[in-house]
Formats: structure tokens, C-alpha cells, sequence
């Protein structure tokens, strides 16, 4: 079972739904998500989003122990997440990130392997007060694994020709396709962001995760449910009858 943990914002609950949906509809092996709810955790700290600083609690909720994935809400799984846990699998690594990206996006995406010695000063009293978390300060740079970088494509950073803060140059070569999206400036759910790379596969998932492309006759018709639903819509006066509900449901009587 591989465990995931992912950021949760109660602003943007669309984005935490979304993820989840599309790592379930492409992963191969089992996986246990939990997302991270700030007021259920013993930390007060946060910053720009209530896992801001969160994130690096997942050893200390393993128990130490084990590999443990940490995903920033924002993102879309388009690939098979047990690959990211089978590429970590140098046990001498403390954690492995996508480092073809700017520093500062490094702890976006973290795979910890919880037990190694140098994740158990991921304390809650440490994280509280300690500083350069962001950029993996706690492990010693060649404690810290590489993923390919498919593994974290960052919108707008990798890619050529875009607007950058701190000076940033992106890659010359970006991936040709993703298997994890992150939509680093916002989830295609508004205007501002609808143009983006990815945005119409990330609608796309929203929809399914919402239960938008199916209606209800697809998934209860054929259920014990179904006749006391009619029953009740036609007691209503909400459908006449059954030609009536056939009609409003957008349905073909069967011949």
C-alpha cells in the first residue's frame, strides 16, 4: 500500500478532489491517501496555504518508518504513481525530489523515506521555528534522490518563454509529457488560469471526480433505489409519469 498525503486548503477543495480522482483512475498498485488538515495536526504554523508548512510531518506521522509521498493540492496525476515509489528506491536517500525546477518548488512534490536518521529531526516543535524546510535544509545535499522531471512539471517553470520571478531560466528541453502536473500559479478552475498547459485534461478529471459526465439513471437505475425515487418524483408532481421522467432524464425506452 503506498502511502500519499497531499495538502489541504479548504479554499480550493476542488483541487484537493481532483488530485485524489486522478491518481486513483491511474495507479496499478493500492495506495492510501490522507490529506493534510492543518487542524488536525499538532502544528499551528502556515503560511501562504495551511500546508505550507505541514508538508514535512509525513515521517513524523508514519511513525518514521516506511516511504510516504507528499503532493502539493494543486497538481494533476496523469501517470501511474507507484512508478514514483519504485524509482525511490535507494534506501541510503533520505528523500528524492524533481530538481529540474526552481528550488523553491522542490518540497512540492517529496517522496520521504521516513526512516532514514536525517527525517527524524521532522519534529513538530522543529518545523514550528525552522528555517530553509523549502529547499530540503535539513538533509545533506547528497542525501537528497532525483526523480525525472515528468514527475514534477511545473506551470509555468517548465517551460521556455515564460514570465519567471528570482531570475529563473527553464529548461531548454521540457518534458515532452507530464505524468504530474503542478499548476504552480493556480488549478485551471478560474479565468486567470484557464489557458494553461493541461488545463482541459485537469477539467476534465474535475468533472469526473464531481460525478458531472454521468446522470443518475447511469448509476442508480438499475438498483433497489430506483422504483422509490420515481415513486417519490411522481408523488411530487416533479414528473407525471414514466413517459414523462423518460423525456425529462433525456433517456431511449427501451424497444
Amino acid at each position: 500500500m503506498h502511502r500519499i498525503f497531499i495538502g489541504a486548503d479548504p479554499r480550493q477543495q476542488v483541487s484537493l478532489t481532483t488530485l485524489i480522482h486522478s491518481i486513483t483512475a491511474n495507479a496499478k498498485e493500492p495506495v492510501a491517501i490522507t490529506p493534510l488538515v492543518l487542524e488536525t495536526l499538532p502544528l499551528k504554523r502556515q503560511g501562504l496555504t495551511p500546508f505550507t508548512w505541514s508538508r514535512f510531518l509525513v515521517p513524523y506521522l508514519c511513525g518514521f518508518q516506511g516511504k510516504a509521498l507528499f503532493l502539493d493540492a494543486d497538481m494533476l496525476a496523469l501517470g501511474d504513481v507507484s512508478e514514483v515509489f519504485n524509482a525511490a528506491a535507494d534506501s541510503s536517500k533520505a528523500v528524492y525530489v524533481v530538481k529540474d525546477q526552481p528550488l523553491f518548488e522542490w518540497a512540492s512534490m517529496i517522496m520521504f523515506n521516513c526512516g532514514h536518521q536525517a527525517n527524524k529531526v521532522l519534529t513538530p516543535d522543529f518545523i514550528e521555528t525552522a528555517k530553509s524546510l523549502h529547499s530540503i535544509g535539513w538533509v545533506d545535499k547528497g542525501d537528497i534522490g532525483t526523480l525525472p522531471h515528468e514527475w514534477n512539471v511545473c506551470i509555468p517553470y517548465a517551460y521556455p518563454g515564460q514570465h519567471y520571478p528570482n531570475g529563473y531560466v527553464a529548461p531548454k528541453n521540457p518534458p515532452p509529457s507530464a505524468k504530474l502536473v503542478h499548476f504552480t500559479q493556480g488549478v485551471p478552475a478560474w479565468w486567470e488560469t484557464e489557458d494553461q498547459p493541461y488545463a482541459q485534461a485537469w477539467m476534465n478529471y474535475r468533472d469526473a471526480a464531481m460525478g458531472t459526465t454521468k446522470t443518475w439513471f447511469e448509476l442508480m437505475g438499475r438498483s433497489v433505489h430506483a422504483q422509490p425515487t420515481f415513486d417519490r418524483l411522481k408523488a411530487n408532481g416533479v414528473v407525471k409519469d414514466e413517459d414523462d421522467y423518460i423525456e425529462k432524464a433525456g433517456l431511449v425506452r427501451a424497444e
